[in-house]
């Protein structure tokens, strides 16, 4: 998917996000929990 985004992109190599913004991302996966009950999706911040 990142292809998709930057595949024309002429500064591609200089895209570094900032350490606020990647454990931002870290601290949000692991508080979201999926609960799959028969073919309905539930999403939960578990925070």
């Amino acid at each position: 998917m990142a292809k998709l985004y930057t595949k024309n992109y002429k500064h591609s190599k200089n895209l570094k996000p900032s350490e606020e913004t990647v454990n931002f991302l870290l601290s949000y996966s692991q508080a979201l929990s999926v609960i799959n009950c028969n073919k309905l999706k539930f999403e939960a911040l578990l925070n």
